[in-house]
């Protein structure tokens, strides 16, 4: 079966008017869109930003114009076009309104996704947390979302909508670290080789997607078509979850329902106030580790060796300018620089970018990764494909992470030296 990207997008574009003049496709996009910045996708590439829907009928109208799907914010805004790329932090807590807590889950097979998401549905109810929406993401994946008005508005004189995107970081990875143990012990119970190779690394690639868990960063809706396969991105009834197959998402045959919840006000205080507990827990055990870390011993640190994301970084960068920073602190902590010139480089690259980062920030983020022990940047995943700045190389193929490439570009030009012998030195002298 030909799935090149012409042959999808030719399918997809079969269906797109058809599907999308639904008033009830229309409908549940616009309701779920209300106070969120929205972007509509036109197969490859996604539309300006920010934007929003006026009316319902402005769904039909993006897709006339050859929208194929339609992507929105966790967070909820007071006025989503306000939204401006470059804004402060000051600036984005006065018209935030909240966030919802969006937990991606995704795998190479959907069984797996199933068994994450009935997992972190149990442990959510256990904690308290009654109603949650869950919706298939139209591959092989669901989002479950707990709505803003279920966490409380203020913790200990601190604002909830200011904390964004710390506290649903901080959310998630609580909930991974909690559902961990039970999701390898099940899929490890999943034996079913005529279907598939039992696959030990699974449990990794089922876990909740931090990615999503940033600034501005955006999901499909409930509804909206998947470029991939042509599936609705359908909202799930969690007691129909073992029972689904991605058949049932067929654009021509599914059921409108809402995929933010009815829930009670507060009803994930209790989560919320464990998550952070936690948090402060760890920070403290990860604070009397520090003396553990071993920094590797790399010999060239030149850019020449810096892997094709972070040159292009160092180039500067319109969007995702504070994942960048976090990047450039790891990455250059974790190849040894010292804090003189990992200053320097950081400031002449802030320079760089067209809206920079103002110099308080840029500070305070180097003074408090410096407190801690050198952590890896991300590995190489759709994070750098999400701020732009994606571009292999042969070498980017066989390492995981930007600090393995550099190892390994050091080792390959070690290995490249011509080596001395006796008889040379002899000779030369």
């Amino acid at each position: 079966m030909d799935n090149s990207p012409s042959v999808r997008e030719e399918r997809i574009r079969k269906i797109t008017h058809l599907y999308y003049s639904n008033p009830e496709i229309q409908k549940a996009i616009f309701d779920f869109s209300v106070n969120r910045e929205i972007s509509p996708r036109y197969f490859e590439g996604f539309g300006k930003r920010p934007d929003s829907f006026q009316y319902e009928s402005d769904v039909f109208g993006l897709v006339k114009k050859g929208a194929t799907s339609f992507h929105c914010s966790e967070e909820r805004w007071n006025n989503p076009l306000s939204v401006q790329t470059g804004m402060k932090e000051e600036e984005l807590n006065k018209i935030r309104e909240g966030w919802d807590l969006l937990i991606d889950i995704d795998s190479k097979y959907i069984d797996y996704s199933k068994i994450m998401a009935k997992i972190i549905i149990n442990f959510l109810e256990f904690s308290g947390v009654k109603n949650i929406g869950i919706k298939f993401s139209g591959s092989k994946g669901f989002h479950m979302i707990v709505p803003w008005k279920a966490f409380p508005k203020e913790i200990n004189g601190v604002k909830t909508s200011d904390m964004f995107p710390e506290w649903p970081r901080i959310l998630t990875k609580y909930i991974m670290e909690k559902t961990k143990p039970k999701l390898i012990e099940e899929i490890t119970k999943l034996t079913t080789p005529n279907k598939y190779i039992r696959d030990f690394q699974a449990p990794k690639e089922v876990m909740p997607d931090l990615i999503l868990v940033s600034p501005r960063h955006l999901f499909r809706m409930p509804y909206s078509l998947h470029e991939k396969t042509a599936l609705a991105s359908v909202v799930l009834d969690k007691n129909n979850l073992s029972d689904f197959q991605p058949k049932d998402a067929d654009p021509f045959k599914i059921k409108v329902k809402n995929f933010i919840p009815e829930c009670r006000e507060g009803e994930a205080t209790e989560l919320l106030m464990q998550a952070l507990d936690w948090s402060q827990e760890n920070s403290n055990k990860e604070e009397k580790k520090t003396f553990e870390y071993k920094p590797i011993n790399i010999t060239d640190r030149s850019e020449k060796n810096f892997p094709p994301c972070v040159q292009k970084i160092l180039l500067g960068v319109n969007d995702g300018k504070k994942r960048s920073l976090f990047v450039l602190i790891n990455f250059l902590r974790s190849i040894g620089t010292e804090k003189d010139e990992l200053e320097k480089i950081i400031y002449s690259w802030n320079k760089k970018n067209p809206l920079p980062l103002k110099d308080a920030y840029v500070k305070a983020q180097i003074d408090w990764a410096l407190k801690k022990k050198p952590m890896l940047p991300p590995n190489c995943m759709d994070f750098y494909k999400d701020i732009g700045v994606c571009s292999s190389d042969p070498l980017c193929k066989t390492t995981k992470n930007p600090v393995n490439y550099v190892v390994r570009k050091n080792f390959q030009s070690e290995m490249n030296k011509p080596k001395k012998n006796k008889d040379n030195f002899k000779n030369n002298n």
